[in-house]
């Protein structure tokens, strides 16, 4: 009896559904000021950079403050009712004015100086500057970006995240980059003995030699196809729709058409349909077919992972040998009425589809 006269003072135990969303509303809280700390951080390292003081800034963020709260108590009201200024309002407060005056100045001209920038090209991380330049995709960039590749304003910079205007000087390995204007797609049906990548240190023949009469604009390959592995493969130098299509979370539909050595048996068949863990974690097919009936060595398979030869590494784990691999097609991208070793221009039809990125050749979840 005695416990139950104080349990209206008691906080109750929360339970179920109740529990689990204040587990979810503290740790959004936690992620929520670590990013705001994170960003106070970069910011302080960005003004540092600059020779920004800190002290000053905030001094005359102070001192507008306190003008905008002195011109505020002398306001009146007209004969309509509307907020206006007394005649004592500016003999008041001129002498403030006045004080104030030549720091406002410099304020109108700091802004303006920034919206100016701004108005060239927003505000974005330094990793996605250097992948709109056309030097390669984000991911890469802020690999080349950690290894200290890369220099703002003669500044190294370490740091993928490091923000960027676009007006300063940025440069990749010493030679200034700037952002693509002239976007470009095109759609090669990659032959055998090929390396996808812009350029190999040890002078084999790279995909870039393939279409090096297409364009004046710098272009670089969206994934990687093994160097016998033939079949569709996007060039472009749109780097925010590379990384999209790369990226493991949207899932892009890729369909391969592989002849083995022997026939595919029953056994095997279902075992990439139903998942295989391999060395470097499980992976299950989206579809698996037989491309001929007559002959079932050679096979359709659907996948949508990215990882490195893993339609090779899924059929060599099941102790087949993988003769020939043949990418048929790439998010909504065949390689219908293009031989081999030859490429075209995306339409309109095509690159909207892909930027929109339509369900059609996404995984269905």
């Amino acid at each position: 009896m005695a416990n139950k006269s104080f349990e209206k003072f008691m906080k109750p135990e929360m339970k179920g559904a109740k529990k689990k969303e204040a587990i979810r509303q503290e740790k959004r809280k936690a992620k929520a000021e670590a990013r705001a700390a994170g960003e106070e951080a970069r910011r302080k390292k960005w003004e540092q950079q600059r020779g920004i003081n800190t002290d000053e800034r905030n001094e005359r963020t102070d001192n507008r403050k306190d003008f905008r709260k002195e011109n505020s108590r002398y306001k009146s009201k007209d004969s309509r009712g509307n907020n206006q200024p007394s005649r004592n309002t500016f003999q008041k407060t001129n002498s403030k004015a006045s004080q104030n005056f030549s720091t406002q100045e410099k304020d109108k001209n700091i802004k303006s100086e920034t919206s100016n920038q701004q108005t060239e090209v927003d505000v974005m991380p330094l990793n996605k500057f250097i992948s709109h330049s056309g030097v390669c995709g984000r991911r890469e960039a802020a690999a080349f970006i950690k290894q200290g590749l890369v220099t703002v304003n003669g500044d190294t910079i370490f740091e993928p995240g490091f923000k960027v205007r676009g007006n300063e000087d940025v440069k990749f390995k010493g030679k200034r980059i700037f952002i693509q204007r002239n976007l470009v797609y095109i759609l090669l049906n990659k032959p055998k003995d090929f390396i996808t990548t812009a350029k190999d240190p040890q002078g084999r023949k790279t995909v870039i030699d393939l279409i090096k009469n297409a364009t004046p604009e710098r272009v670089y390959p969206v994934g990687r196809l093994d160097r016998n592995t033939t079949g569709v493969l996007l060039m472009t130098n749109d780097g925010e729709l590379a990384q999209k299509l790369t990226h493991p979370s949207f899932q892009i539909k890729k369909i391969y058409e592989v002849k083995l050595d022997k026939p595919l048996v029953k056994q095997d068949f279902e075992a990439i349909t139903n998942g295989i863990n391999l060395e470097d974690g499980f992976i299950k097919a989206d579809s698996v077919a037989y491309a001929d009936a007559k002959d079932k060595s050679l096979v359709g398979i659907e996948i949508h992972s990215g990882r490195n030869r893993i339609v090779r590494r899924l059929f060599e784990h099941l102790g087949y040998d993988v003769k020939n691999l043949d990418r048929v097609l790439f998010a909504n991208l065949t390689k219908k009425n293009v031989e081999r070793g030859h490429w075209r221009f995306l339409n309109e039809k095509e690159i909207r589809l892909l930027k929109y990125m339509n369900q059609s050749f996404a995984k269905k979840k």
